[in-house]
């Protein structure tokens, strides 16, 4: 790992890449389309090395990460999500613009920008040439093979603009780079994909682009096939010593051919450059002989004060800036997706790398970042009352005001938690920035910085403060919106409660006037006549359907209760009621293998009644006659170390649609448009409330078999619902 200056350690840290306005302003346009893919999202951010930095700096940040680190654009755009990627675009958007307002000097970075494009492009040719596993990986390494210069350009400013103006070639920059700063931009870029945790091939793929032709025939595939791109597209006519190193680098390989792969992919790029609407310079020489570094334009004409006009301007244009963040924060739609955008925001617009959040407990109470996640520690244990001495943070809440560490006047006895907290935040000092609402301070934003960092961002605390209030504003709006809308739940939970007591009422009577007649025409029919089974088994339909009514006025809990239900009889029972109308009369035949034996599970029989009729309704919809439904119990199986039984429904007909079998694992939303769909998404809910794995196999006319594993007594797992995400 590199040891880099400060000021480039901290451009690195904040993604300072800068990108071309038209590719901003397509992601813009592509993430308010509803037909955009993240394919086609990917494909565009792989268009622009600074975009690239920033997804994938976001993406690995712990805020987001879960697990492994995200090393496909695509993947990180997954994680990110559209949200939050329209508010890094339009974060990015502002901040070109501030740099472009506080430039000293006018910069060039379509040469660059082609020139990314067209080693990129020529990498994944050589590596589909060379039979490479990833191309796509050669492809992301070639157009960041030579980002670090635009991390150095935003981060040492006119130093190193003073640098690329007089620098003859880019063969010459890493020399002079080192020789001025310590660090070249070949590590820079290794040390970002180091950060990254990408394979550590795609960080020498960056490193080893300028290494002399007699090195690079030494080293893995993918730094050989970035530094020959690079090389290929550095040169006008291919040189015979160029062939001879790639030939030996990956055999039976020449000139013609190797012009021929240069050329397409040079066609690529300028396709896609004339597509995002940078003009690439007229013909391959002009790139190569620019070698694609950016190009230092003529000075600004500055005033040494800026005059009250100026000062209006910016107050303007910054109030102005930070409308399209507002309007992207309110689509939000949690107050955990809120502040992961006001902190992606924080970075990108004011650097501020490290930061955590206090929000205020109800009725102005102490300050606390309990439940706030992707923070240090320290922010979850502390609550800080609204009392100066007790640190920086509380008198930012208390003056609605910025302070910092750095300030003139600091506070009067340290405090020991502001030490703890600028520890946590791997920085010198604090600085605290109120988030201020409507009424009242909704909380505090703790970010870490060191003195230098202070000093840059002291002419930028006007719109710092804007940000606060914009957070604020942002936050208490949501929560009032949650408050809203619970309030209207509640009522809406009220009127269906009192509705459904009133059916209640009027569907007893009828169900307990069957129930009578039953028992009458029971006591009426003779011993002998057979059919007494069959009415018990009516009554007790009658009767969960009763239950099934008198539930619907009461709010469902979870029980621990299990209950002993004797499945075997269970299916015999149904089948004795159901059988007739479901199968008999559609010629459909009916094979069991049931025990004789009582084989009891832990489950609610209603629900396990209600599985089972879905199911057998599904199948007798989709067989045909003549065709069969085979119903199996078998118990003494261990699944995850616990004894189960299986009951498993096959047969033999025309199969299930993928989306019928999605419907088994869907929660019973009423959105599937089909009966069918609906009474498997039941089954579903309900064997995932019980606990009850389900599996499916299906083939397009060879039928489809069904199996539940249900728990017997001892071992079931209720699920608090509450607490389990649908899927």
């Amino acid at each position: 790992m590199y040891s880099l200056p400060e000021p480039v350690r901290h451009a690195i840290e904040s993604g300072r890449a800068p990108s071309p306005p038209q590719i901003l302003l397509r992601l813009l346009q592509m993430v308010d389309d509803d037909s955009t893919t993240m394919a086609k999202l990917a494909g565009l951010v792989e268009q622009d090395p600074g975009l690239c930095t920033r997804v994938l700096t976001a993406a690995n940040s712990p805020a987001i990460r879960r697990g492994t680190q995200l090393q496909s654009i695509e993947n990180c755009l997954i994680a990110l999500g559209t949200r939050l990627v329209r508010s890094i675009a339009t974060c990015l958007s502002v901040q070109n613009l501030f740099d472009e307002r506080a430039a000293s000097r006018s910069v060039d970075l379509s040469a660059f920008w082609t020139h990314s494009l067209l080693v990129a492009e020529l990498s994944r040719s050589l590596a589909a040439t060379y039979g490479y596993p990833r191309p796509d990986e050669a492809y992301l390494a070639g157009l960041l093979h030579d980002v670090g210069e635009l991390i150095l350009l935003s981060a040492l400013g006119e130093p190193y603009l003073q640098l690329l103006a007089t620098c003859p070639s880019e063969a010459e920059l890493s020399n002079r780079e080192s020789e001025h700063f310590s660090v070249h931009h070949g590590e820079i870029g290794t040390w970002l994909a180091d950060q990254w945790h990408l394979d550590s091939p795609f960080a020498d793929g960056i490193l080893f682009h300028h290494l002399p032709a007699e090195q690079i025939t030494t080293a893995a595939p993918l730094p050989q096939l970035v530094w020959l791109a690079h090389a290929l597209v550095s040169c006008e006519e291919i040189p015979e010593e160029l062939a001879a190193v790639a030939n030996e680098m990956f055999a039976n390989d020449d000139s013609d051919r190797l012009r021929r792969l240069r050329d397409e992919a040079e066609q690529r790029m300028c396709i896609i450059a004339n597509a995002i609407g940078i003009a690439p310079p007229e013909g391959a020489a002009a790139d190569r002989r620019s070698d694609g570094m950016p190009r230092v334009l003529g000075a600004r004409r500055r005033r040494s004060e800026p005059d009250a006009n100026e000062q209006i301007a910016t107050i303007l244009g910054e109030k102005a800036l930070l409308q399209p963040l507002q309007q992207d924060l309110c689509s939000l739609t949690s107050d955990a997706e809120v502040l992961l955008s006001l902190r992606e925001s924080a970075r990108i617009l004011f650097d501020l790398n490290h930061l955590a959040f206090l929000l205020c407990e109800p009725q102005n109470g102490p300050l606390t970042g309990n439940g706030i996640a992707a923070q240090p520690a320290i922010f979850g244990q502390v609550r800080i009352l609204a009392a100066a001495h007790r640190s920086l943070a509380a008198v930012a809440m208390i003056n609605g005001q910025i302070c910092s560490s750095y300030d003139r006047l600091p506070l009067a006895a340290k405090s020991l938690i502001d030490i703890q907290f600028a520890r946590a935040l791997s920085s010198t000092g604090l600085v605290c920035i109120p988030m201020l609402g409507r009424s009242r301070t909704i909380g505090v934003i703790v970010a870490g910085l060191s003195a230098g960092q202070h000093n840059r961002l002291a002419h930028r605390l006007p719109c710092l403060a804007n940000f606060g209030r914009l957070a604020g504003v942002t936050l208490e709006s949501w929560h009032d919106a949650q408050a809203l809308r619970q309030e209207s739940a509640d009522a809406v939970a009220a009127r269906f409660t009192r509705q459904a007591r009133r059916v209640v009422h009027e569907a007893g009577n009828p169900l307990t006037i069957i129930k009578g007649y039953l028992h009458i025409l029971d006591g009426k029919l003779p011993p002998g006549a057979g059919v007494h089974h069959e009415l018990k088994v009516l009554s007790d339909e009658i009767d969960r359907v009763a239950g099934i009514v008198r539930r619907m006025s009461e709010v469902p809990a979870d029980t621990d209760d299990e209950q002993a239900v004797d499945v075997g009889e269970l299916v015999r029972e149904l089948l004795l009621l159901y059988r007739e109308a479901l199968f008999d009369t559609r010629g459909i035949a009916i094979e069991t293998a049931l025990p004789l034996r009582p084989l009891r599970i832990a489950a609610d029989r209603a629900s396990i009644k209600q599985i089972l009729v879905n199911l057998w309704k599904n199948a007798s919809e989709a067989l045909s006659p003549g065709q069969r439904l085979k119903l199996s119990l078998t118990d003494d199986i261990l699944h995850q170390g616990q004894a189960v039984c299986e009951l498993r429904i096959e047969d033999n007909g025309p199969g299930m649609s993928e989306a019928a079998v999605r419907a088994l694992h869907r929660a019973a939303d009423g959105q599937l448009g089909a009966t069918r769909g609906m009474g498997l998404s039941i089954v579903g809910a309900l064997a995932h409330r019980l606990g009850i794995p389900v599996s499916c196999r299906s083939k397009a006319g060879h039928g489809t078999m069904i199996s539940l594993l249900l728990p017997t007594p001892g071992h079931v797992e209720h699920r608090d619902d509450s607490k389990v995400k649908p899927h």
